[in-house]
C-alpha cells in the first residue's frame, strides 16, 4: 500500500463521515426537536422556539459539521495527487461554495455572520449562567 492509496482512503472515510454526520444529525435532530430542545443562548427579550425552527436549527449544525468534514476529505484527497492547476482550481471552486453554505447556515442558525460579535446582552447571560452553574 503506497502513500497515495492511503490517502485516497483517508479521503473517502472523511467523505462518508461527513454524510453520516449530516444523516445521522437529520435523524436525531426529529426526537430532540419533538422534545423542545431550545437552544441554551436565546437572543433577551425572544420566544421560545418551535418545534419547526427547533429542527431547522439542529439539522443546520448536523449540516455544517458535515460541510466541514467533507472540505476536510476534499483538501486531503488533492494532496494525494500531484497537484495541478485543474485540480486545485476545482477544489478551491468546491471550498468556495461549501464555505458560502456554511456562512449561510450560520447565519440562518444563529442570526450572525461568524466573524460578527455576540450581542452584549447575550454574552452577560451566557457569562452570568456559566458563573452561577460554577459555585
Amino acid at each position: 500500500m503506497d502513500f497515495q492509496h492511503i490517502i485516497e482512503s483517508v479521503g473517502r472515510f472523511m467523505d462518508f463521515a461527513g454524510v453520516a454526520v449530516m444523516v445521522i444529525g437529520a435523524v436525531v435532530s426529529i426526537p430532540m426537536a419533538l422534545r423542545g430542545f431550545q437552544p441554551k443562548r436565546l437572543p433577551e427579550g425572544s420566544e421560545p422556539l418551535s418545534v419547526y425552527r427547533s429542527y431547522r436549527q439542529l439539522l443546520g449544525r448536523s449540516i455544517l459539521l458535515g460541510l466541514e468534514l467533507l472540505v476536510a476529505a476534499d483538501i486531503i484527497r488533492t494532496v494525494a495527487v500531484t497537484p495541478t492547476f485543474e485540480s486545485v482550481g476545482v477544489l478551491a471552486i468546491i471550498v468556495l461554495i461549501r464555505t458560502f453554505l456554511s456562512f449561510s447556515l450560520e447565519l440562518e442558525i444563529t442570526g450572525r455572520w461568524p466573524w460578527q460579535k455576540q450581542p452584549a446582552g447575550a454574552a452577560a447571560a451566557a457569562g452570568s449562567s456559566s458563573s452561577s452553574t460554577d459555585g
